[in-house]
Order: structure tokens, then sequence, then C-alpha cells
């Protein structure tokens, strides 16, 4: 019994073997190389992204100091982080400030023959004025484009009321309402806040009343403010909301008469101030300098009169062509 139960063993060993040696071969899985940590491509793309990752821990104690940035930031609609905005401030602003210390000695060496004392008192004087000016410009950007916003909104809000009054006219609710102002097939600047509203009701769960809340807190636009506040009142009270945005659509328009009016009084005296300024200005200024380089005097101290010509007409001139379409920018209505 034992030498057939020790021959079954041996034949049930045989016939594993035999099977395992006619199987096909198993594929052996390669091991895959591990790739290299890449950043992701946002991080190079923005810079904003940049700057935080490089100075984002660093700027605790200079954010006191950027005091109503914050609140300007999110009126403006610029969609930037406020610790990447200030990161980004003082990143560009070093850098800039490096860039021209070293540009301009040599441009003033090279290509003026200034001496290396003056050359180099003209690189620091530039590198503290583009310092102050950038971080000058990076706090009022957002003024800028909360401002720009303001009068945009400001400027539709006789059709944009108009549209809702029709909207409501015909039963549509209001999540329907800004759902509408966000799909317009031209975009308009109330488009950017009927998108924050309809986020707010379908990604976050708010109800309507919440949703215009929050919009009316963070728009730069007094007028608009008024009116969500007013339309918001007229849902709780279940008032007609149609005869209040037709009568708000009527003020709005009689706004919008009376600055078209002053719009026009303010382009005739701008208009005044472009001849006096940029052009009959520096034609004398050019002039003046033109004589004096001739007669090979009149230098105050280090600046020669082909250096003062030189710096109207590179630097002065278009420096106050943009200041101009900046102001010219800023009064001009959309509509």
């Amino acid at each position: 019994m034992t030498s057939n139960k020790a021959i079954k063993r041996i034949k049930t060993i045989h016939d594993r073997l035999i099977a395992k040696l006619r199987a096909p071969p198993r594929k052996t899985q390669k091991l895959k190389k591990e790739k290299p940590y890449e950043k992701p491509r946002h991080m190079l793309e923005n810079p904003q992204s940049l700057a935080f990752q490089i100075l984002g821990q660093k700027v605790g104690h200079i954010l006191p100091l950027f005091k109503g940035l914050d609140l300007n930031l999110q009126k403006s609609g610029v969609k930037v982080n406020y610790k990447a905005y200030v990161s980004l401030t003082i990143f560009v602003t070093i850098l800039i400030s490096l860039t021209v210390f070293v540009s301009v000695p040599c441009l003033l060496l090279f290509a003026f023959s200034v001496p290396l004392v003056p050359a180099l008192l003209f690189g620091l004087g530039g590198s503290l004025f583009t310092l102050a000016f950038s971080t000058i410009g990076f706090y009022a950007y957002p003024i800028y484009r909360a401002d720009k916003l303001r009068r945009n909104l400001e400027d539709e809000l006789p059709f944009t009321t108009g549209y809702m009054a029709i909207l409501t006219s015909a039963g549509v609710s209001p999540e329907k309402i800004f759902y509408s102002l966000s799909n317009l097939s031209v975009p308009l600047a109330v488009t950017v806040k009927a998108k924050d509203v309809v986020r707010d009701v379908n990604l976050f769960g708010r109800d309507i009343i919440s949703a215009l809340e929050e919009a009316s807190k963070q728009t730069p636009s007094e007028r608009l403010r008024e009116m969500l506040e007013g339309f918001i009142s007229t849902i709780h009270s279940g008032s007609d909301a149609t005869a209040y945005l037709r009568e708000k659509s009527r003020q709005y328009m009689k706004l919008k008469r009376i600055s078209l009016k002053k719009f026009s009084d303010t382009l005739s005296v701008l208009s005044e101030f472009y001849v006096a300024l940029l052009l009959t200005g520096p034609l004398l200024l050019v002039i003046m300098f033109a004589v004096m380089a001739m007669l090979g005097g009149g230098s105050l101290g280090i600046l020669s009169p082909d250096l003062l010509l030189s710096l109207l007409t590179y630097i002065g001139l278009p420096l106050g062509a943009i200041i101009f379409l900046i102001i010219l920018d800023a009064v001009t209505p959309k509509w």
C-alpha cells in the first residue's frame, strides 16, 4: 500500500512538472521607470504662482502695508489670491529695480559717454524711482480695474434693468434671469457678476437671496448695489418686480444722459491740455534744446542739452502720452 501511494505521488509530481513546462511563458512586466518630478504647468505659466512659490512664506509681515488691497482685488474682478498678488508685486518690483540699476549706467556710459560716478547715481536714482513706481502701479491696478468695472456696470445699468424687467414681466424666476444674463451672446460687464450669482446658487448651494447679497457686497458700483438690494427687498416682500425694474431703468437712463453731457465738457478740456502739454510744450523744448546744443552751452550741471533732448524724446513724450491715454480711458463711457 505504501509503495502504491508513493508511486501515485511521484506520478502527480511528474504531471505537474510536465504541465508547467508545456505552459506558455509568462510575459515579464517591465519595471516602470520613475519619471522625475515636474512642476505643474500652471506654476510655470502663471507668474503669480511662481512668485508665490518663491516669496509666499515670506510676505506675512509685509501684508499690513497693503491695507485695503484685498477688498480692491475682490471688487476689481481680478481672480488672483491676495498673498499671491503681493508676492508678485514684490518679485516683479525687485526684478525691475535690479534691471534698471544695471542697464541705466551701462547705457549712459557707452551710449552717452557720461562719467562713471554720475552714471551710477543715475542708475541708483532710476532703480529707486522704478521701485516706487512699480509698487504704486501694482497697488493702483486693482483700484483702476474696479473703477473701470464700476463705470462699465453703471453704463450698462439702463439696459440691464430693462432686460430684467422684460424677463420678470414674462414670469421668469430670478435664478433664470441671472442665468440668462450670464449667457448673453455679447458678454457685458454684468455678465461676470451674473456668473458669480449662478455659481453660488448651482455650485455652493446658496439660495438666490444670499447669492445676490454676496454679489452686492463685492460689486464696486453703488448704483448696482442699490438696485440689487432693492430687488432683494421686492423678492422678500412679494412686490411687483417688473414695475421696480422699469422705474430703475428710467432713472438710470436720465443719469446716463447727464453723464454724457459732462463727458463732452471734460473731453474739450482734455483736448486743450493735450495740445498744450504734448504738442506745443515739447515742440518749444525741442527747439530750445537744439539751439542750446548748437551754441555749445547752457548745460544744467551734468545734464547736457543733447542728453535732455534724448530724455524728452525717448522718455518724456511716451510717458506723457501713456498717462494721457490712461486718463482718457478712465473718463470715457463704454456706451
